[in-house]
């Protein structure tokens, strides 16, 4: 591309461009100013907008108890819905205008309703750019994204897209074979964001599909959802990149240089995302598991490519990295099924009958809610050992339900254990010392012994 050409070429586009809109914008104040059907069709475009106002306060109660009726819609429906009612007047602006413009259009001359034709179409674009937008998370981009589709609506309804667009491609920077202008580079933020869009919708409809499958166990739903969230987003990267004119060939070669620089500085990351295939794949863990890695306790929350959430009875969400669920010793409390064996100690007193207290104690821990009983998992009481104060017993049983906790049932059974002790009258010792106190002579011969 000729550089000396570039300023001219740009003079000349940003002069047409010019003088398209300040047609535009002559052809608007005669429209205003020109007596007649023009003037008319400005009017009604008032009183439309104002019937739609008084519209929107009239049956705004009716929508809100129609609205509220659905509440078992799904969300997606009711985020649109909430959209709409808080744009009701634009909604009742939008169906009266095009309402009166196609009955115009049929009992008059075309162009004394071009106006209100115009100002619809207009009218329904920011309409339906208000809800596309809500798709965009962030604020600050769908707010972007909002206004520029306003921008392009607009310059739709005024036949200046191709003066704009020649404008824009002027503006460019050309190396070698690679043109980039800025009309190229709307594109495809425009294009990046839409794929994203739909990469983002797809994931979530993958996720939803598996998740609702029962013949594919979690770690597998886990993984081909990250699978295909991975395909899709790289399929935006290349597409981003083709957009944008860069050689794929270099574009390879170029990311495999820097990926041998940094992968010594990424052995931590790339570490994390090769564990959390390893897990995927074997199952070794899988969400809803309770596990147990040193100090924490809780539930599979989530399995990430980076981390597992892991939650905690108190609440807290623990994000543990792969490395360590490989590398280091879990308990997983429900790899193979999720029943639980729990021990609890305790002692009683000689004096009591050693078969009464296991009869008892097995009694008791059987009315506990949680506790399981009959077949394998019949709760067993046994003694251990004789102590210094007691005869100390073991009692363990099962339960079935680890994630609703395991203090809580072991101090729920201790409780048991108390009344029903106090119930037959069996005594729970505690440590006792012996202090024998020497007279004066006593204690010098017992030195002088020594």
């Amino acid at each position: 591309m000729d550089q000396d050409l570039i300023p001219s070429s740009l003079s000349d586009l940003y002069q047409n461009m010019t003088a398209g809109f300040s047609v535009q914008f002559e052809n608007l104040v005669e429209l205003i100013v020109t007596p007649g059907w023009r003037q008319h069709q400005l009017v009604i475009i008032l009183v439309l907008w104002a019937v739609a106002y008084a519209l929107k306060l009239v049956t705004q109660g009716r929508w809100e108890t129609w609205a509220r009726a659905r509440a078992g819609w799904p969300k997606w429906r009711l985020r649109i819905l909430v959209q709409l009612m808080q744009r009701m007047t634009l909604v009742y602006f939008v169906v009266l205008s095009w309402a009166l413009y196609l009955l115009m259009q049929q009992i008059t001359w075309p162009s004394r309703s071009y106006i209100i034709g115009v100002v619809a179409t207009l009218a329904t674009a920011w309409l339906a750019i208000a809800l596309v937008a809500r798709l965009v998370r962030n604020r600050t981009l769908r707010r972007i994204f909002k206004w520029a589709m306003w921008v392009y609506a607009t310059l739709i309804a005024l036949n200046l897209t191709d003066d704009v667009a020649e404008f824009l491609d002027g503006v460019a920077v050309s190396i070698g074979e690679l043109h980039i202008s800025v009309l190229g580079i709307l594109k495809a933020t425009l294009l990046i964001g839409i794929l994203l869009t739909l990469a983002r919708l797809g994931t979530r409809a993958a996720e939803r599909g598996l998740q609702s499958n029962d013949d594919i166990s979690p770690s597998m739903q886990v993984l081909l959802a990250k699978g295909i969230q991975v395909v899709l987003y790289g399929a935006v990267f290349l597409v981003a990149i083709r957009t944008l004119g860069f050689d794929l060939t270099g574009i390879a070669l170029l990311s495999g240089a820097i990926g041998v620089g940094i992968g010594f500085g990424l052995q931590k990351v790339v570490s994390n995302l090769i564990s959390g295939i390893i897990i995927l794949m074997d199952r070794s863990i899988k969400p809803g598991d309770v596990i147990s890695l040193g100090d924490t306790f809780g539930w599979i929350n989530a399995l990430g490519a980076r981390y597992v959430s892991v939650v905690t009875r108190d609440g807290r969400e623990y994000l543990i990295p792969n490395e360590d669920l490989i590398t280091n010793q879990v308990v997983n409390w429900s790899h193979s099924d999720r029943f639980v064996r729990l021990d609890l100690d305790f002692g009683t007193s000689y004096a009591d009958d050693p078969h009464q207290v296991r009869a008892t104690a097995i009694r008791a821990v059987k009315g506990v809610k949680r506790v399981l009983s009959g077949g394998s998992h019949e709760p067993v009481c046994h003694i251990t050992g004789f102590g210094d104060s007691s005869v100390d017993y073991v009692l363990r049983f099962w339960i079935s339900d680890p994630t609703k906790g395991l203090t809580n049932i072991r101090g729920n059974v201790y409780l048991a254990l108390w009344d029903a002790f106090k119930e037959q009258g069996i005594s729970i010792p505690f440590p006792q010392r012996e202090v024998r106190l020497l007279d004066d002579d006593a204690a010098t011969q017992q030195v002088a012994k020594e």
